[in-house]
């Protein structure tokens, strides 16, 4: 199988102290290289059976504050330390339960979301996974619409939670002709790190069908659309949780790099803007599937009056990295670096570090681990890790790896002859 190529921009920095603050969870180690821990060491995260903290008053409550985990040697260069922030810690195990609880609760706020109404967006998974679990906890009806390729395991979390969920066709990079749906190009993201000029074909405007049948049917039905790449909710959300949450678990650390991908650029931009305030010294990379080269193409995307992207980006392509780069650009500049490895590190992740993240957090890792390389000695980063890996069974992920006993399994099965499950011939 050939994997993408991921792309990497370096966006400079200058100086300025780390903030001080106490830290919820894991407080890195010294750069010592090392084995395993052994048992009996001292925990660096609280005690066990100390306890969580007083009870929730809800799960939307237990969204946030996810450790950073020391990524070992078998990995990480030497010389170097790796740290990766484990967003799957949230409570329904990606980033974007950030995204959701902060979408929900900015619109209960200023009375754009009112009591029963229904919420609707279109997503890859994750998002719409967090919204059908903010919905649940709150009582609203949910609507997710989902393009065909996404892993069906998503759409399952989604209707367990409660949501319907709507399949939109793969055909056309899941888009269509405005002229054939006369809706006209609508939707897409604007992402408020960068105001973009956007391309756009003269002769055919292709947009997502997802995003079509959302704003057709939402004002129809007067239903709550989230707007997940437009809202100001969502960068805000990870200026004020993501970006403290990583400087104050480094305190008196310093933070060299910090890595992360982008599917609707809030935690890039909420983050990594607070980060480079508080910390301007640190380089952000930014990793992007070469399979979708949006940035690195170098291509401008023409935008609508009111800052959405008018059609869907040339350079864009099906990729496997779920929930990275939508079609549409939220930045203008990449430095691309040939890689090909998504799948293959969060595979190495899983198999020598215990670490179970999807191919979003694969490639992110692959960019921390090549920036490392070149980074000077003692540099310390931390990569972004979006998800988990079981969102993934259905996907290039897992395709290597198979459901049944291989022959050293079964060998070892028939050392205990009377317990043989035989494969069937």
């Amino acid at each position: 199988m050939k994997f993408p190529t991921v792309n990497i921009a370096l966006l400079g920095a200058a100086a300025a102290a780390v903030p001080s603050g106490a830290s919820a969870f894991v407080v890195p180690s010294s750069r010592s290289r090392g084995a395993v821990q052994p048992r009996g060491a001292a925990l660096r995260a609280k005690t066990r059976g100390e306890g969580y903290g007083p009870p929730l008053e809800n799960i939307s409550e237990a969204v946030g504050n996810t450790p950073m985990v020391k990524i070992s040697d078998r990995i990480c260069p030497a010389g170097r330390t790796i740290y990766a922030k484990c967003e799957f810690f949230n409570p329904l195990g990606s980033v974007k339960d950030r995204l959701a609880l902060s979408i929900i609760e900015a619109a209960e706020k200023d009375g754009s979301l009112k009591p029963g109404q229904t919420v609707v967006e279109a997503t890859s998974g994750n998002t719409g996974i967090a919204v059908a679990m903010m919905c649940a906890q709150r009582g609203y009806p949910c609507v997710i619409t989902m393009a065909e390729p996404f892993s069906v395991e998503r759409r399952k979390l989604m209707r367990m939670l409660g949501a319907k969920v709507i399949v939109t066709p793969k055909a056309g990079k899941g888009t269509v002709r405005n002229g054939r749906q006369g809706q006209g190009a609508w939707y897409a993201c604007r992402c408020s790190i960068v105001v973009m000029l956007v391309w756009c074909s003269s002769n055919s405007h292709r947009i997502n069908t997802n995003f079509l049948f959302l704003k057709y049917t939402a004002e129809k039905n007067g239903w709550f659309l989230c707007h997940q790449f437009e809202t100001e909710a969502n960068w805000k959300f990870h200026y004020d949780t993501t970006g403290p949450e990583i400087l104050n678990d480094l305190t008196g650390t310093k933070l060299d790099y910090w890595v992360t991908g982008y599917g609707t650029g809030g935690t890039f931009h909420g983050a990594g803007k607070y980060i480079k305030e508080n910390s301007p010294d640190t380089k952000v990379i930014l990793a992007e599937p070469g399979a979708a080269n949006l940035i690195g193409s170098g291509i401008k995307t023409e935008r609508n009056g009111d800052g959405s992207p008018a059609a869907s980006h040339p350079a864009f392509s099906p990729h496997p990295i779920q929930g990275w780069t939508p079609d549409f650009i939220p930045l203008d500049e990449m430095v691309e670096i040939p890689d090909g490895a998504a799948v293959a590190m969060s595979q190495s992740l899983a198999k020598n570090e215990g670490i179970l993240t999807g191919i979003s957090g694969g490639a992110t890792m692959w960019a921390a681990v090549e920036t490392a390389k070149k980074a000077p000695e003692g540099s310390v980063l931390v990569a972004m890790l979006p998800d988990t890996g079981e969102r993934y069974l259905s996907t290039p992920l897992f395709a290597s790896i198979a459901a049944d006993m291989n022959e050293e399994e079964l060998e070892i099965a028939r050392s205990t002859p009377s317990y043989i499950l035989e494969p069937v011939a």
